[in-house]
């Protein structure tokens, strides 16, 4: 159950934290199977699309409105490369 006795501004530091941290890793992990050219190309271009929910989710948080549409570029990146590759 989550602590409701929370500041909302608190919530929302771990939350954006949360999604900028697992965003980074999923994407650093997209970068290197993709350039590493093993055949892991699908396994790469589902990572980008988690990657790029996980940023979009921080930028509905953080009302970044300019980055929520680079993430949709993003995942239609991604969306390209699983049809692709996948």
């Amino acid at each position: 159950m989550p602590d409701t006795t929370m500041p909302a501004t608190a919530h929302n530091r771990r939350l954006t934290k949360a999604c900028e941290v697992a965003g980074s890793i999923t994407a650093m992990a997209y970068a290197l199977l993709i350039a590493s050219n093993t055949g892991n190309e699908a396994l790469g271009f589902t990572l980008l699309l988690i990657s790029s929910s996980l940023f979009a989710a921080w930028a509905v948080v953080d009302r970044r409105w300019t980055f929520l549409v680079l993430q949709g570029f993003y995942a239609s990146s991604a969306i390209i490369g699983l049809i692709r590759w996948g």
